[in-house]
């Protein structure tokens, strides 16, 4: 079997920072100097090709995410030459999802239509909430009614799919709120919508002044309704806060949870890889800040490390478990080179004795109860 290989690019900067981002982002103080990040982002792809070449022969691109900061502060003649570049360097399917996330706040009508030509065919619009006193809790530059522009910019574009990114759980927020933020997202119809609950993560503004969230009774509450306004609307679960029409999944994100391989260019971009020749497997992360990135003396590879035989099974299950579809078993094989040990069967064998596994001959799956307490889960293989 051959592993799927993904890429993901970097653009790490954003108007401003929000308080309860921990991605790698960074507030832009004038311009970006976006022909020479490219070049950068391009000969660091460059540098990378020996990670991914088997017996020769570079491996095929399977889907690109674009992903920040905020990829949407691009100019088009930008995204053409990110775009065009990364085909010159490596071979891209044919048939290849390629997303990129947009903020509402940055993006018009010509510019959508500019990013499709350019070679995107879906968006993600980070819309967070439609009301202006959540947005304003969040750090949000946008307001609702250029949320809701974005998004019908997104419909009347030839776009093989498009995804609305809503929170729920935020600063002052209750049932109402929550569900209304929902109503007007799938009144659009979107092909996607990401609808996932607010965390305080360290190394964010929130961290350091936590807002007052919602109690847990609240938050389940708005849990349950909002899950059955999506499923009733047609929207199928297909991981722990995704939900789309049928053939709307993310394969994007589909390869990352299935364990599949994921190439990361640019500022502080992730990565991992699988050696198809004997299956050890690397993670890789790239340098963190614009300034240390750009500079030429110095590589763009910060760290490389190969995941250890002890932690295979904690860093595929932690993937395939977001899962909501079926987990076939011999799928553990074809990912890492090895079978299951008997220490790593009898923890599945108690997970399903709890009623968070269902275990067939064929196959795994997280039931209801196991998605609902996930961490609790995966914490039996740490």
């Amino acid at each position: 079997m051959t592993i799927p290989l993904a890429l993901y690019i970097h653009i790490p900067w954003c108007v401003q920072k929000c308080p309860y981002c921990d991605f790698n982002s960074h507030q832009l103080k004038g311009s970006i100097p976006e022909s020479e990040y490219i070049a950068n982002v391009l000969a660091d792809l460059s540098a990378d090709l020996p990670l991914i070449t088997h017996q020769n022969e570079v491996r095929e691109i399977s889907s690109i995410f674009i992903g920040g900061g905020t990829p949407s502060l691009l100019s088009i003649d930008g995204m053409v030459k990110l775009l065009d570049g990364v085909k010159e360097r490596v071979p891209v399917h044919p048939k290849a999802e390629i997303t990129m996330e947009a903020n509402p706040g940055t993006v018009e009508a010509a510019k959508f239509v500019g990013f499709t030509q350019a070679g995107v065919n879906r968006i993600s619009i980070g819309i967070q909430s439609f009301q202006a006193k959540h947005l304003q809790a969040l750090g949000r530059i946008h307001n609702s009614e250029q949320s809701h522009n974005a998004i019908q910019y997104a419909r009347d574009l030839p776009l093989r799919s498009f995804n609305t990114d809503l929170m729920h759980g935020l600063p002052q927020q209750n049932l109402d709120n929550a569900l209304d933020d929902l109503h007007q997202a799938i009144a659009h119809q979107p092909p996607h919508l990401s609808w996932y609950q607010l965390t305080i993560e360290p190394n964010t503004l929130f961290y350091s002044k936590p807002p007052k969230l919602p109690t847990d009774d609240i938050l389940w509450d708005i849990q349950i309704k909002g899950q059955e306004i999506l499923q009733a609307q047609g929207y199928q679960q297909y991981e722990i806060s995704a939900y789309a029409r049928k053939g709307h999944q993310c394969q994007h994100n589909l390869n990352y949870w299935r364990f599949g391989d994921y190439l990361g260019i640019g500022c502080g971009a992730h990565g991992k890889i699988t050696n198809l020749s004997d299956f050890s497997i690397v993670r890789t992360e790239k340098v963190k800040h614009p300034k240390g990135y750009m500079d030429l003396t110095k590589p763009y590879l910060y760290k490389c490390t190969q995941v250890v035989d002890e932690d295979l099974a904690f860093e595929f299950f932690m993937n395939r478990f977001r899962l909501v579809e079926k987990c076939p078993i011999d799928s553990f094989q074809s990912h890492t080179g090895r079978a299951l040990n008997m220490a790593e069967n009898v923890i599945l064998d108690t997970l399903a004795n709890k009623g968070l596994l269902d275990i067939s001959p064929k196959h795994w799956q997280v039931t209801d109860l196991g998605r609902r307490y996930l961490n609790t889960l995966l914490e039996e293989f740490a």
